[in-house]
Order: C-alpha cells, then structure tokens, then sequence
C-alpha cells in the first residue's frame, strides 16, 4: 500500500500466476468419474425417484441417467411409488428393456389405462419377452389391449389379479403368438371363449395359471384338446408370481 498525495490510500495488489487454495474449490471426486462409469453408479440407485433426482443435479448427470436407462434389460417398478408419467417416462428412455415388472404390491405404483398406453409408444415394447401387471387394479382393456398390440415378441404375460375381460385375451391371441406362458389367476371376467381364443391364437403357449377364475373346471378339456402338451395351473401351484424371462 503506498500513500499517493492527501488522504486516499491506494492498494496496488500484484497477482501472482497462481491461485490461492482459499479461492479454489475442489471439485468433486464423482465429477471426475468417467461418463460411463458414472451412468453405471447411477444405474445402482434401488430407487426411480432417487435416480429422477439425480438427473437435475446437472446437464452432465442428466446424460448419465439416461444412459444407465438405455442400458437396462430389466426395470421393475414392484414396491416403488410411482404413477403413470414417471413409469412412462423411464420405459421410454429404456430402449433396450426386454422385461418389464409394474406389478402392484403394499407400496407399488399405482397405473391406469394411461399409463398403459403412454408406454405402449415406447421403443423398447416391441422388444418386450416379458410384462407383469399384476395385481394392478386401476387397469382396463383398454390400456392392455393398446400395450399388447405392439408387443410381438412377448413371450412371458403376468395379468393375473386385474379387472380384464375375453377382449384383452383375443388381442393378445392376434398379436403374441411367440407366447409361452401367461398368468390370468382371479381374472374373474375372463369366460371360456377368451381362453380358447388365446390358446388357438398362441401355438407356442406352454403354461397357463387359471386359479381363482370364474370358469367351470370342464372347460379345461377344451384347452387340452387344441393343445394337448399345455400345462394348466392352478392358484396352489403358482402363488403370487411373477413372470420371469427365460
């Protein structure tokens, strides 16, 4: 500081090349983590809304979620809380998702015909081997049916437990015929008609879980008569399953 004529002082600061540590932040670690490295930590979140909130930490972690989505085969929403536009929004970014898991459970996520059918525009659905929807009581025909109708390569259907009737059973006899196993346990507006449509539609069905259905056991014979090898089974033998990928 040097005294430059009356009563003003003027300081006259030198900067150095350097920067001083108190004036630096460090960056920090997870930031230097390669971007694909960082969408494989990202992809260990258990929860979509842990990883919805890690997508607005930054431009560069948006990225990293959505690559660590476009990497999934399997996304199950069982026990989450999510709705119709989150459950969406990821399967949309999932596009080479080959199972798909939205059964409802104490804490699930709670899906309508809407969510259905926003998903259904999905990429990845056409690619789908396998879709559980079980237990989801807040869905209709109308959602199956729209979200069956471009999945051609199902081979695994869990909708056991829902409110569908014979009409989401003949979409899916026209448009699965890859399928080999389906779970329609307690669907209790589901007739003999649906079951037949769905057996002579779908050559390849291998099993089927009828427990809890309103249809007289003799109407079974039917089914073994068009498919002789079909398994049929019952609530007692399948409780509370889930479609798994073979």
């Amino acid at each position: 500081m040097e005294r430059n004529g009356g009563d003003r002082d003027v300081v006259v600061v030198v900067a150095g090349s350097g920067v001083t540590a108190a004036a630096e932040e460090e960056e920090p670690h997870v930031e230097r983590l390669p971007a694909d490295l960082l969408a494989h930590v990202l992809s260990l979140l258990p929860s979509f809304h842990d990883l919805a909130m890690a997508g607005g930490v930054s431009r560069r972690w948006r990225r990293a979620v959505e690559r660590s989505l476009a990497g999934r085969r399997r996304m199950s929403f069982a026990g989450q809380r999510t709705g119709d536009d989150s459950t969406a929004r990821f399967v949309r970014a999932a596009v080479n998702l080959r199972d798909l898991d939205i059964s409802r459970s104490c804490w699930g996520c709670q899906i309508t015909d809407q969510g259905l059918i926003r998903i259904s525009t999905a990429e990845c659905v056409k690619n789908l081997t396998s879709i559980s929807l079980w237990g989801l009581a807040g869905i209709t025909d109308n959602g199956v049916i729209q979200l069956v109708s471009r999945a051609h390569s199902l081979q695994h259907l869990n909708i056991g437990g829902t409110f569908i009737t014979d009409e989401s059973l003949y979409a899916v006899a026209k448009n699965c015929i890859n399928l080999k196993s389906i779970i329609v346990w307690s669907c209790r507006h589901v007739t003999e008609a649906g079951l037949v449509a769905l057996v002579g539609g779908c050559r390849k069905l291998e099993s089927i879980n009828v427990g809890g259905m309103r249809v007289p056991p003799e109407s079974f014979a039917g089914l073994l008569a068009i498919s002789p090898a079909l398994q049929i089974r019952s609530i007692t033998q399948v409780l509370n399953a889930s479609v798994q990928v073979s």
